[in-house]
């Protein structure tokens, strides 16, 4: 069985790091089935811990191998080579503890101190930024993230408004992103956080992710993303639904400076250009608020929005200070 340097897990974490490499060892037999694969994906949706262990032990084991390819090749006895076939185990685990030691050395070359950054959209805005891990976050309309990146962590906290990340990968350091009580967890992804007053909602492009909801109020709750997932959390539920990369693209359309709408009702695409615009529109009529449009809009200029509420559906537009009125 491999084994894992004890100082390189954290204390009462041992458990998890010897099945977390058991599983690994298990998973390079010639026999490994469908069943056994379920029964990982069972055991790594259990818990962050998990999760983080096993993908940890997999990036040190792979790294492990390379150093062992890439060492030259030395004479060596009969007598040496009946001895290393005796012991297998005992050279795994030397393997093993010598690369998680990379990985601890590395980790504090690559992060040799803790940089703190903060980094605001107005309404309308749109940034990208690059963090000193090579991971990327593009800040969508009236959006506030904060950032923590040192030699033993990586922390974004979205204060407001919608982020897109890129993560770098990095098996030895979990990047997290906090959203109010609820905590997103990922080695390297692709992945965007809306994070309102009554809900957060995460939608997954690429990789996985491990999300984690507790607000002291109601019990714990927990979901493994894969690609496609569309996850929204509120402070009494949690649903997964999947999308379509087309539909996943087309939500995320306002990297592309567009709002695309399939079937939206007037009511909520003018409360979706309400985010990007100071001058707001309200739709007055009922009867008119349940109109429905499709189309690939601007995102900050509202003319084509309201060409179509009044030469489509026939609508009144009228402009009052920072307002924009439509009615029957």
């Amino acid at each position: 069985m491999m084994t894992v340097d004890e100082d390189f897990v954290p204390a009462g974490a041992k458990a998890i790091k010897t099945r977390a490499a058991a599983w690994l060892e298990r998973r390079d037999r010639a026999d490994w089935s469908d069943a056994d694969q379920a029964e990982l994906d069972a055991w790594l949706a259990e818990s962050t811990e998990n999760y983080l262990f096993y993908h940890r032990v997999a990036s040190a084991w792979a790294r492990s191998q390379r150093l062992v390819v890439l060492r030259p090749p030395r004479p060596q006895s009969l007598k040496e080579n009946t001895q290393s076939k005796l012991r297998p185990l005992l050279v795994t685990a030397v393997a093993m503890s010598a690369a998680l030691a990379v990985l601890a050395v590395a980790g504090t070359l690559l992060f040799p101190s803790s940089a703190r950054h903060s980094f605001v959209t107005p309404i309308g805005g749109h940034e990208i930024v690059t963090l000193k891990d090579g991971s990327s976050i593009e800040l969508n309309t009236d959006t506030v993230v904060r950032t923590d990146i040192g030699s033993d962590h990586r922390i974004a906290f979205i204060e407001k408004g919608e982020a897109f990340f890129n993560i770098a990968h990095d098996a030895g350091h979990p990047f997290t992103v906090t959203a109010n009580s609820n905590k997103i967890t990922v080695l390297g992804t692709k992945f965007s956080v809306r994070d309102e007053p009554d809900r957060v909602e995460v939608k997954l492009v690429d990789g996985k992710v491990w999300f984690t909801s507790d607000n002291g109020k109601t019990a714990a709750r927990s979901a493994l993303m894969t690609p496609g997932d569309v996850l929204v959390a509120t402070a009494t539920s949690l649903s997964v639904a999947k999308r379509t990369p087309a539909a996943l693209a087309n939500d995320l359309g306002w990297r592309r400076g567009l709002l695309v709408f399939h079937h939206s009702t007037l009511a909520d695409a003018a409360s979706e250009y309400n985010r990007y615009n100071i001058q707001k529109i309200v739709v007055a009529d009922a009867a008119a608020a349940r109109l429905t449009v499709s189309g690939s809009l601007p995102a900050n200029d509202t003319r084509e929005f309201l060409t179509i509420a009044k030469k489509f559906f026939g609508l009144h537009v009228q402009k009052y200070g920072d307002e924009i009125v439509i009615s029957r």
